[in-house]
């Protein structure tokens, strides 16, 4: 599916938080947000996703869902949002419930999204037995499990420490090459960016708009080769000069509030 936001704004009182933000994700393509802290991309994200309505302008979902899709959109989300008292497997199966599946497929789908996400092993665990990574591992499964028509990930590693993220970035890519979903991804890494997506997108400071789309031209499964090593560290040049003065001005608003 296609997900366009046309004319979008968004404020929280006085404050101006988006302005004028008009993009198309294109069907299949992992598009990442990028931009200084508070500059708004959790909220689009919120009102790509349909949890938050904007102050104006609309979003709009073109195509069909798959025919096994239950949810057109799904989250991860950065806390991992799990429940403590159901298993793995639990877990994954609540998004399941409710949808008037059959005992069998939900099974099988809770099986599959395990499967897919090296889980299999630990469907019994409890939450509380797993480190970050694998508790993200179970967040993923179970947005896997209703096989959305558009993901949305707000910033899904970073609460993780380098080396897991390292590990579960590489892991996530396998998993969204093999079904080409159509993807947001918000993160302040630009590593992940850059690993991850085909475009990425970078808001100015509030009120956010869009600075730049910035078109990666290297197919993902080819941008950890040495070969690619020069072309990436330009492109993460690009970005850091797009948006190095405005993060450091965040920074002092951010701790000005505070």
């Amino acid at each position: 599916m296609e997900l366009v936001c046309e004319g979008i704004a968004h404020r929280y009182g006085a404050l101006d938080v988006l302005a004028g933000i008009d993009l198309a994700v294109q069907p299949g393509e992992c598009l990442a947000l990028l931009g200084p802290s508070g500059c708004g991309k959790s909220t689009l994200l919120g009102i790509m996703g349909g949890l938050l309505a904007p102050s104006s302008g609309r979003v709009v979902l073109r195509g069909e869902a798959p025919a096994s899709s239950l949810n057109p959109i799904t989250y991860v989300f950065q806390d991992f949002a799990l429940l403590p008292w159901r298993t793995v497997a639990g877990n994954v199966a609540l998004a399941l419930e409710h949808r008037g599946l059959s005992k069998t497929e939900m099974d099988a789908r809770v099986a599959d999204a395990l499967a897919r996400t090296s889980l299999t092993e630990f469907r019994d665990a409890f939450p509380k037995q797993l480190s970050g990574g694998m508790r993200q591992r179970v967040g993923i499964a179970r947005a896997l499990s209703v096989d959305p028509a558009v993901l949305l990930l707000d910033e899904p590693l970073s609460a993780l420490d380098a080396q897991t993220r390292d590990l579960l970035m590489e892991d996530f890519l396998k998993l969204w090459l093999a079904s080409r979903t159509t993807s947001v991804y918000v993160t302040h890494n630009l590593q992940e960016a850059l690993r991850l997506a085909d475009r990425i997108c970078v808001l100015s400071r509030r009120p956010g708009r869009i600075k730049e789309i910035v078109a990666l031209d290297l197919p993902q499964a080819s941008r950890g080769s040495p070969d690619a090593a020069r072309r990436m560290a330009e492109w993460a040049e690009h970005l850091w000069h797009l948006i190095r003065d405005e993060a450091a001005v965040a920074e002092r608003e951010v701790a000005n509030v505070r």
